[in-house]
């Protein structure tokens, strides 16, 4: 009982003056509890920091064991030589000493210098100001399409006010159409304008040649065509055709850094090339038009956006690159049910489609995050933060534990702008000050939820105010359906100048 009363938040909300009844005249208070994020503070789960630990010493011990080994192989290769045939006055131990030598000198240098992930450069979509819309002009947009009641209505108008969202955001007005039904069409031509607008402005920036580009990446969550996203990604750029083409589908807000991830991989596996990855979501495809109060709060969050990222594993590319990938931790809670169903795409009684977001989101994420942040710290902490964790974890004091201070592991911090409660909990939670939490609320206000590709306008907002400098550590935080949260990590190569192209600048496309 005590674990579930920590979850919860109490607000007394004033009611009014009673009209009628035996307490006619007087006021009317009520009590209305909240679900809210876990206290990160009240208890750490060593699993999750055995787990990072183990991802912070696997490297370590590869390094101490692999070049013993190497050792002991050269010896035994060493002795089907006759050396005496190429060195006559050499002494066989000498000749296995050095060829024991030379192999680890080999060994050292590559792992010493592995082949690292290089984002090049990124592009955020902004679309064009026609599709501008205010908060009072989705509603009344919301009224004349006739597909809404009264309680919808003023359940949206509610969810808007205290959305943390602006007057700017951008809508597709077609699902606004009275009696028109959203088709595959709708979605396809949507994706086109987003992705495409995308990859043009990173191919511009870069001067990068399609046809160079090897391995590509889509991820959208709710629209799944045949052909795929990215299918139309290399029909429309002409592709080569031995391109390593992956589609990501249905898995939510936090596929942007799943296709990272993706793109790290490949590019280890096929090093020396470049990986373009598109992140986006067809808001057309996830409105709904009905009146479950349950499928109705991504009506009013979801906006229109894309991102393109080109990564490189060439060292050579390290020069023009803008940051370089240090960790990247993913989380998934999916085998818990109440995580595994807090949001799900579903039909209501009518069998009009929509997301359904449970009431137990906000504390099914904070769960994720909890343990995600614990498996990410003993990668990114200094190591003063880590050591009085450590001991203050294994004296085990009887006050509460010693949670680090993650403002001294990061720079700056991308926060996927889901709305403006997640972003308050999260702040609180982690005692982020207002400067690092500046461009999630900024981006929330100008551009809405953008799905996978928020944390990306977010990037592009420190970038136009000039925020990033040499060295600096840049923590990207996504969350989605499942139940996921990802973290990943980019050191910057450099100060980062303000770009031409971007988002934030009006006349930038």
């Amino acid at each position: 009982m005590a674990g579930e009363q920590e979850l919860l938040s109490t607000e007394i909300v004033n009611r009014g003056i009673e009209n009628s009844g035996p307490y006619a005249g007087s006021l009317n208070f009520s009590v209305r509890v909240r679900r809210g994020l876990p206290d990160f503070l009240n208890s750490v789960n060593l699993k999750y920091v055995k787990l990072g630990y183990s991802y912070l010493l696997s490297p370590v011990f590869y390094f101490l064991t692999a070049p013993v080994l190497m050792v002991i192989f050269s010896a035994q290769i060493g002795k089907l030589f006759i050396w005496q045939d190429f060195c006559p006055k050499c002494d066989p131990i000498d000749a296995l000493f050095i060829v024991g030598l030379l192999s680890l000198i080999i060994y050292i240098y590559l792992y010493l210098s592995p082949r690292s992930t290089y984002l090049v450069d990124f592009a955020c979509y902004r679309p064009p100001n026609e599709l501008k819309i205010s908060k009072d002009e989705f509603i009344e947009l919301a009224k004349k399409s006739g597909k809404f009641n009264g309680a919808a209505i003023e359940f949206q108008r509610r969810a808007l006010k205290n959305s943390g969202i602006g007057d700017e955001t951008y809508m597709p007005r077609i699902v606004f159409q009275p009696g028109h039904k959203i088709t595959l069409k709708d979605g396809r031509e949507e994706a086109a304008m987003v992705m495409f607008g995308a990859v043009d402005d990173l191919l511009a920036a870069t001067k990068i040649r399609p046809k160079d580009i090897k391995i590509l990446i889509v991820n959208c969550g709710i629209l799944n065509t045949t052909p795929s996203l990215s299918s139309m990604v290399i029909n429309h750029y002409k592709l080569r055709h031995d391109i390593q083409n992956f589609n990501l589908g249905g898995m939510g807000c936090a596929a942007g850094i799943i296709a990272i991830d993706l793109a790290k991989d490949l590019l280890n596996a096929y090093p020396g090339c470049y990986a373009l990855v598109v992140s986006t979501e067809a808001v057309s495809y996830t409105w709904y038009s009905g009146n479950d109060m349950d499928m109705l709060l991504p009506n009013c969050f979801f906006r229109l956006g894309a991102a393109a990222m080109l990564l490189s594993s060439c060292r050579l590319d390290r020069w023009r690159s803008k940051y370089e990938l240090k960790t990247l931790v993913r989380t998934h809670k999916g085998m818990d049910n109440r995580s595994f169903k807090s949001i799900h795409l579903r039909e209501d009684a009518e069998r009009k489609q929509g997301l359904s977001v449970s009431k137990d989101l906000v504390e099914v994420g904070g769960h994720a995050l909890k343990a995600n942040i614990t498996t990410l710290g003993p990668l990114v902490l200094p190591v003063s933060e880590q050591v009085h964790f450590f001991t203050n974890l294994l004296f085990k004091k009887k006050n509460r534990p010693y949670i680090p201070n993650y403002k001294l592991a990061f720079e700056h911090v991308c926060i996927l702008a889901t709305s403006k409660k997640v972003l308050d909990e999260i702040q609180k939670n982690l005692e982020l000050t207002e400067e690092y939490m500046e461009a999630s609320k900024k981006t929330l206000e100008q551009f809405g939820n953008t799905s996978s590709s928020s944390v990306w306008y977010e990037l592009a907002y420190l970038e136009t105010n000039t925020r990033i400098k040499r060295g600096d550590r840049i923590w990207q935080l996504a969350f989605g359906s499942g139940f996921k949260c990802n973290s990943v990590v980019w050191k910057a190569l450099g100060n980062v100048g303000k770009p031409k192209r971007s988002p934030w600048i009006q006349d930038s496309n």
